[in-house]
């Protein structure tokens, strides 16, 4: 039995393919462009997608859904832009119940009609990518130019990574095959045998504040492509941006034939802790999380009867042993720092660098004037305000001015955080870097998760006391990267090793455009699934593969 071709597929199959070389190469490509030129996307793009953004602001939010009658609006803006978008409630059981209905005629589509329908959400998705990256600015406080990036064209290039991996699955075994076996004297042995792709059931989808789409279309679109119908729960800060995506995946649904209550989105009101009860529904087999360790440990623990896959948070370390390219390396490190104001889970927090300094093409520095030239690339980044806020963004929530206020309290100040006027947007809430010295011995400091504009420039005894840092600090709360300065191939090879054994992603000697924070797609892989930052890695077969299974049926031939 041959599965006749989708209409969808065949428009998208040169995409399908493409991106599917792309995994085995692991090179670099990219299906959606990432800069927001009016040379690639057209002269009105911008301003069309501005307006469509601001057209839901203060308004019910369009979305024909099972509901209960309510709607609830949680969003506030970290730039103090008045969102006040009121999307549309609903209770758990009335979410099943159109999951599940709808999940039947999906199944039964096939693999290549569920991958052409979901590369056509990705193609509508990108052609309204300047709303997206509107709306993902407007609630997670990245800058436009990276909500674009990030939270629209690489979020969209993760969403078809993860399609790519889930059809190489899917389609690994024949959907049918002739089974014959020698009978002695008499006729031989013939079976015909089917083998079904099956998805688990029910998924759920948690979103986070600050990359609501990046973090979220892998999950989303990895169960949506394997059979499963997928709620979409946002963080209550961040409905927007996946309001938007479950907009227009119905739409696309509905357009080619199926049940568009495959893609629900479930925004709860305030106290309702509607995450919790979804994640332990007896219907729900499938949970992503991306957000904290506490509530990513708690899920683990408690949704049992679900596939939980998370990514949590880590303490990011940098080991600084020598250069031969001081300022780039301080440029480079000053970027990373600076980034969306440190609020990124790949962004490092702890450097670490011998007390008695290192050996640069600048000659010996101490470790001051190593933390010194570090501090300064952040603050040259910083300096002109109406510069410094198109990278640092906005501070997402309160959370993190907790935490900055209390980091005065530790350590001695290298560079101190200090608030920026944003020229655009007078209500935002901007705040610089700050780099605190420590020791080695201030473990109770160091060993927890600084999220946010903070990072520790820690003095340690040696190099190698240096990478048993990181050994220790990573095998007892994990990490999502690791960086290694060094012009000693002994020593790069003891961080690799070290890096192997407690299954962290590491990155050495980038003084240039490549940053320790920042992925690509179809080439990156963006955790690892070793350690405790995260059980699952963006994006590989193990990510896709158990989202389904495969039930096979046999017969006589």
């Amino acid at each position: 039995m041959t599965e006749t071709p989708h209409p969808l597929y065949d428009r998208h199959a040169d995409t399908l393919t493409r991106a599917l070389t792309a995994i085995s190469e692991r090179g670099y490509w990219s299906a959606y462009p990432e800069s927001p030129s009016p040379r690639v996307y057209g002269e009105t793009a911008a301003a069309d997608g501005k307006a469509a953004f601001e057209a839901y602001l203060g308004h019910d939010f369009p979305l024909d859904q099972p509901g209960d009658g309510s709607t609830v609006a949680t969003e506030v803006s970290p730039f103090g832009v008045d969102l006040g978008v009121r999307y549309p409630h609903a209770a758990p059981d009335q979410l099943v119940a159109a999951a599940t209905a709808a999940l039947p005629a999906w199944r039964d589509a096939g693999p290549q009609a569920r991958v052409g329908v979901c590369l056509e959400i990705l193609a509508r998705l990108h052609r309204n990518i300047f709303e997206l990256a509107n709306a993902v600015q407007f609630t997670s406080g990245q800058a436009f130019v990276m909500a674009f990036q990030a939270g629209g064209s690489h979020a969209l290039d993760r969403a078809l990574e993860a399609v790519a991996y889930a059809y190489a699955e899917m389609t690994r075994h024949p959907g049918t095959a002739g089974w014959e076996k020698a009978a002695g004297k008499g006729d031989p042995l013939r079976m015909t045998k089917t083998f079904h792709v099956v998805p688990r059931g029910m998924a759920v989808v948690i979103g986070c504040n600050t990359f609501p789409t990046w973090n979220s279309y892998p999950g989303l679109f990895a169960s949506l492509v394997t059979g499963n119908p997928v709620v979409v729960k946002p963080h209550p800060r961040a409905v927007l941006p996946l309001a938007i995506t479950v907009r227009y995946a119905r739409e696309v649904l509905a357009e080619a034939g199926f049940d568009p209550n495959l893609v629900l989105l479930a925004p709860e009101a305030a106290g309702e802790k509607l995450a919790s009860t979804l994640a332990q529904h007896p219907a729900v087999k499938i949970v992503d999380f991306t957000g904290s360790t506490e509530y990513g440990d708690w899920l683990e623990a408690n949704a049992r009867q679900a596939q939980v896959y998370t990514e949590k948070a880590g303490l990011n370390p940098i080991v600084v042993d020598s250069t031969d390219d001081f300022a780039g390396m301080c440029r480079n490190l000053g970027f990373t720092l600076t980034l969306y104001s440190g609020q990124m889970c790949t962004t490092s927090q702890n450097i670490l660098i011998p007390r008695d300094g290192i050996e640069t093409d600048q000659g010996h520095k101490s470790f001051d004037e190593v933390a010194a030239g570090i501090a300064a690339a952040v603050g040259k980044l910083t300096v002109d305000p109406a510069r410094g806020v198109e990278l640092t963004g906005a501070i997402v929530n309160d959370g993190v001015l907790e935490r900055l206020d209390e980091v005065t309290k530790v350590g001695e100040p290298v560079l101190e955080s200090r608030p920026l006027e944003h020229p655009a947007f007078p209500g935002a809430v901007v705040r610089t870097p700050t780099i605190v010295r420590l020791d080695a011995g201030d473990t109770g400091t160091y060993s927890r998760e600084w999220f946010g504009p903070i990072s520790f420039a820690i003095a340690t005894d040696s190099t190698a006391h240096s990478l048993e840092i990181l050994r220790s600090t990573i095998g007892a709360k994990g990490a999502l990267t690791a960086a290694v300065y060094s012009t000693d191939d002994a020593v790069l090879d003891a961080a690799e090793t070290a890096a192997i054994e407690v299954g962290v992603h590491l990155s050495a000697n980038l003084t240039g455009g490549v940053f320790v924070n920042q992925s690509a797609a179809f080439s990156d892989f963006h955790g690892s699934g070793a350690n405790a930052a995260a059980n699952a890695a963006l994006t590989d077969a193990a990510y896709v593969a158990n989202r389904f299974r495969i039930v096979q049926s046999r017969r006589h031939g």
